[in-house]
C-alpha cells in the first residue's frame, strides 16, 4: 500500500542510515546477477500487471468490486499478471471458522483470471494491522495491544503504524505461539484450496510487514532488526505451512517499507528453493503529491538498496506495488520511462498499484483507457521465453520491442496490447511465429521484433 505523509517525518533518518525442489527454478542471468523467475517448463518468465483489490466491501459483498471486466481489460492492455489482495479478517472472521463463501469468491476471481490467461499472486494483505485499527488485514481476535494507546490519523494513515498499540500487535503476531499457529493455519487453508488452480503463480505471505521500535532506535535500525529477528522466522514458519500442502508455487516475501528510502533489507535466508523477493517501489515525496525530480536520484538509490539481498540469496525479484498517486504532473512521463528502465534491469516483473476505474492511483479511467502516463506501462514483452535470454529492449520512440534469445525446447509467448492499436510481430534466426507464439529450433539464436503499426 502506498506511503503517505508519515514517511516525510522519518525519511531523513532512513536515508542515513527445507523442501524438495519443485520443477520451476530461478534462471540465472549470469555470475553476480539476479536470477530470473521461471515456470515449470523452465521458461524464463516476465510478470507485468496490476494489483486488484476491494478494501471497501466485507461479508456478503466482499471482493464485489473485482469483476470479470477487470481481467478482460488487463489482458486487452497486454498485462498478464495480477496481485490479488485477500484479507485474513474476511477469511477467518471467527477464530477457527473459515468462510467458505469468501473462498468461493476468491475461486471465482481466479477462474476469471484463467479465462484471460492472467497469472495471479495471492497476497495476504494488511494495512495498519487490521480492523482493530480501522483498516483491513489481521482479524480483531488476533490483535493484542496490551492496552497501549492508539490514535487515528485520518489525513496521514500510514503514520498509524507508529502508534504503540499497532506496533505491539505486530510483536504479538510474531512472538505468540498461538497466533503463529493461527497464521500458519490460515495459509494452509489458502494453499490447499488454491494450490491446484491454473491461474495461481504464488503466494505473497504478508503485505508490508512492520514491527515495534525499541527506545532510542531510529527507523532504519528498527526495520533491519525486525526483518532479521522477527520477519525472517515468520517467513520460514509460513513457508513450512504452505509446503505441507503445496510444493509447487513460488513464495513471495517482502521487506518492511523502509526499503523505499534506500535502506537495504535485514531479511535473512528463507529456507525454501522457490522464493521471490517482492519489495515495493514508492517515493515519499511523490506519495505526498510532489512531481518527479530526476536530480534527487531516488530511483538509483532504491535500485542499489533493493538489489543487494536478491544477489546475495540468488533469488528473483518481482516488485509487488509501485506508481504515484498523480501520474499527470509535468515530469511523470520521465518518471515512468526511468522507472520502467530500472525495473527491467533487475526484476522479473511488477504489479502497479492499482487496477481500478477513476482518479488517483487508478490505472484506468471510467471508459477503461489507461490514464495519463500510465499508458507507458503497456508495451509488448515476452511473458515466457523458451530458452536463454541474451537481450531484451523496448524503444518508446520507435515503439519497437526486440528480444534475442538462444532457443530451447518449448514455446515462447509474447504479450502484446490489443486495445491500443495494432502490433506486428516478426522473427528471424531459425524460428517461426503464429500470432504471439514463437517456436525456435533448439540452439538457434532467435530475434523477435514487435513494432507498432
Amino acid at each position: 500500500m502506498p506511503k503517505y505523509l508519515v514517511a516525510m517525518g522519518c525519511c531523513a533518518l532512513l536515508a542515513a542510515g527445507g523442501v524438495a525442489p519443485g520443477p520451476a527454478r530461478a534462471a540465472d542471468r549470469g555470475a553476480g546477477e539476479i536470477p530470473r523467475l521461471t515456470d515449470d517448463q523452465g521458461r524464463t518468465l516476465t510478470l507485468r500487471g496490476w494489483n486488484v483489490e476491494d478494501k471497501t466491501h466485507r461479508g456478503d459483498q466482499a471482493l464485489s468490486a473485482i469483476t470479470e471486466r477487470t481481467f478482460r481489460d488487463l489482458r486487452a492492455h497486454g498485462f498478464g499478471f495480477a496481485r490479488l489482495l485477500v484479507f485474513w479478517d474476511d477469511l477467518e472472521p471467527v477464530r477457527g471458522q473459515y468462510s467458505q463463501p469468501y473462498l468461493r469468491k476468491i475461486e471465482r476471481i481466479l477462474d476469471w483470471a484463467h479465462r484471460y490467461d492472467i497469472k495471479v499472486l495471492i497476497d495476504a494483505h494488511q494495512d495498519v494491522f487490521g480492523p482493530a485499527f480501522g483498516h483491513r488485514g489481521i482479524p480483531e481476535w488476533a490483535t493484542r495491544t496490551d492496552g497501549l494507546p492508539f490514535t487515528h490519523h485520518p489525513d496521514d494513515w500510514f503514520s498509524e503504524y507508529y502508534e504503540p498499540a499497532v506496533q505491539r500487535a505486530f510483536t504479538h503476531l510474531y512472538e505468540d505461539a498461538d497466533l503463529r499457529r493461527a497464521q500458519a493455519a490460515m495459509w494452509r487453508v489458502l494453499a490447499e484450496r488454491f494450490g491446484h488452480h491454473p491461474a495461481v503463480i504464488g503466494y505473497d505471505l504478508i503485505n508490508e510487514p512492520m514491527g515495534e521500535f525499541r527506545a532510542g532506535e531510529d527507523p532504519a535500525t528498527a526495520a533491519r532488526r525486525v526483518e532479521a529477528e522477527q520477519v525472517t522466522p515468520m517467513y520460514n514458519r509460513l513457508a513450512r505451512a504452505v509446503r505441507s500442502v503445496d510444493r509447487r508455487h513460488w513464495l513471495f516475501v517482502e521487506p518492511t517499507p523502509a526499503v523505499g528510502e534506500g535502506v537495504p533489507t535485514g531479511l535473512g535466508k528463507i529456507k525454501d528453493p522457490k522464493v521471490v523477493y517482492a519489495p515495493h517501489f514508492y517515493n515519499t515525496a511523490m506519495e505526498s503529491g510532489a512531481d518527479y525530480d530526476p536530480s534527487a536520484h531516488w530511483i538509483e538509490s532504491y535500485e542499489a538498496a533493493v538489489t543487494a539481498y536478491p544477489k546475495e540469496q540468488r533469488i528473483p525479484v518481482v516488485v509487488g506495488e509501485w506508481g504515484p498517486p498523480d501520474s499527470s504532473l509535468p515530469h511523470m512521463g520521465r518518471f515512468y520511462a526511468d522507472a520502467m528502465a530500472s525495473l527491467s534491469r533487475y526484476t522479473s516483473g511488477w504489479a502497479g498499484y492499482v487496477w481500478c476505474y477513476g482518479g488517483g492511483y487508478c490505472a484506468a479511467d471510467a471508459s477503461g483507457a489507461l490514464r495519463p502516463n500510465k499508458a507507458l506501462t503497456a508495451t509488448p514483452y515476452a511473458a515466457a521465453v523458451a530458452g536463454r535470454v541474451r537481450s531484451e529492449t523496448y524503444d518508446p520512440g520507435s515503439r519497437t520491442y526486440r528480444l534475442v534469445y538462444v532457443a530451447g525446447r518449448g514455446v515462447t509467448e509474447l504479450s502484446v496490447p490489443t486495445g491500443v492499436g495494432e502490433w506486428r510481430v516478426g522473427v528471424s534466426g531459425g524460428a517461426w511465429v503464429r500470432g504471439t507464439r514463437v517456436v525456435g529450433l533448439p540452439g538457434a539464436v532467435v530475434t523477435v521484433v514487435v513494432v507498432r503499426d
